[in-house]
């Protein structure tokens, strides 16, 4: 089993940074693509960043220039910088994993429990 586990999200004004984390422990061999995603209240999860095992990143355009996702591949964590925030950035933020529990193992997809982000105007 897998656990995925985020920290850092709270309340900030508009034009301020946050910091997310999310640490993977468990049964983990290689985790391949890690990402953020977020739902605000009434919509359906989006895509926010991804990161592949060797730093190749994706951005959604609405966070691009203003976010940085990144990762310890040695502690299993993920991180990401949140800054210029806006109203819009409100949501609960979710980390994913894509995660092989052994060497010839296939990856499956685990996700945390989620952080909320709140951004006052």
């Amino acid at each position: 089993q897998v656990h995925l586990v985020e920290s850092g999200g709270g309340l900030v004004q508009a034009g301020g940074s946050l910091r997310l984390s999310c640490a993977a422990s468990g049964s983990i061999f290689r985790i391949n693509t890690m990402g953020w995603y977020r739902q605000a209240p009434g919509k359906q999860r989006e895509l926010v960043a991804t990161i592949t095992s060797d730093g190749n990143t994706n951005y959604s355009d609405s966070v691009k220039g203003r976010f940085t996702i990144s990762r310890d591949n040695g502690k299993n964590t993920m991180y990401l910088q949140m800054n210029s925030l806006k109203s819009e950035d409100t949501a609960v933020y979710y980390c994913n994993a894509k995660v092989a529990s052994s060497r010839f193992g296939i990856y499956y997809d685990y996700w945390g429990q989620g952080t909320q982000v709140t951004v006052s105007s």
